[in-house]
């Protein structure tokens, strides 16, 4: 046994299309709807460039396999952060300025690691990382 890769993250959310707007203009994901029985209305997936659906993003009221009360807001709840690994640090650093959002820097010199912390509309927090070399 062993794990391969993180699959996706799930965040569930009261304002889909800001959301899902949000990760397609801040991290370049293409926005899709969910594959059935999941509704545009209910369910939209974030792929990347390689074609992989890295953010799953669903409504409140989608129906999910394994259902649990969730109150969209609060930072992040039990999950602390999700960490994405990013290229082009300055150009997400205007796009965060240029939206006025809310960041932090972090470097991390022995390992040659830039990270950028920030929260999405539903105050999940984001640590993007950007190594060099």
């Amino acid at each position: 046994m062993k794990v391969e890769a993180l699959d996706h993250v799930n965040i569930i959310t009261d304002s889909l299309d800001e959301t899902a707007n949000w990760y397609a203009e801040l991290l370049d994901l293409e926005r899709r709807d969910g594959p059935p029985p999941l509704t545009p209305q209910t369910a939209q997936w974030m792929f990347d460039a390689e074609g992989r659906a890295i953010i799953h993003i669903n409504s409140v009221d989608c129906v999910r396999a394994y259902d649990r009360e969730v109150k969209p807001g609060g930072l992040t709840g039990a999950l602390h952060h999700v960490a994405l690994k990013l290229q082009g640090y300055e150009e997400v650093k205007a796009r965060l300025d240029a939206r006025g959002a809310d960041y932090q820097e972090n470097l991390v010199e022995a390992i040659n690691l830039r990270q950028i912390f920030t929260a999405d509309p539903n105050n999940v927090l984001l640590e993007l990382n950007f190594f060099a070399g």
